[in-house]
């Protein structure tokens, strides 16, 4: 599901948020913090405020696979037999990082301001459903 600033949504399931905390009164280099703990339950509705893509850097083994299908689709017909089946082989045998690359290639995560005035930040995309 893609989402959608403005869009309402509805938490798919319990969150915790644990941490530490510091009071607001102290300073960030004092080390007096203390551990802290908010529960969510899921079916709490919000805003969508902002959306962000992430894209994942390629591996080596990627780059080398859309250099070779590249080289395959635009000068494989007019290659030797034999160097256009080796380029083949070397292409299938990258073509599960390809896939795999493919499946994960792009992360969403949103900014989404509850109901209840908790905001999520950086959260998932499929940690909402459309409300």
């Amino acid at each position: 599901m893609t989402l959608n600033v403005g869009q309402r949504v509805r938490l798919a399931a319990d969150l915790r948020l644990a941490g530490s905390v510091t009071p607001a009164e102290e300073s960030p280099e004092e080390t007096g913090t203390f551990a802290a703990s908010v529960a969510l339950a899921a079916g709490i509705e919000g805003t969508v405020e902002r959306v962000d893509e992430h894209h994942r850097q390629q591996s080596h083994e990627v780059r080398e696979y859309l250099r070779l299908k590249s080289l395959l689709d635009d000068f494989g017909h007019q290659m030797p037999p034999e160097s256009r089946r080796q380029l083949e082989e070397q292409v299938g045998a990258l073509a599960e990082q390809w896939a795999a690359y493919q499946r994960l290639m792009l992360r969403v995560t949103v900014r989404v301001r509850l109901d209840n005035g908790f905001v999520l930040d950086e959260a998932p995309e499929v940690a909402f459903t459309s409300a």
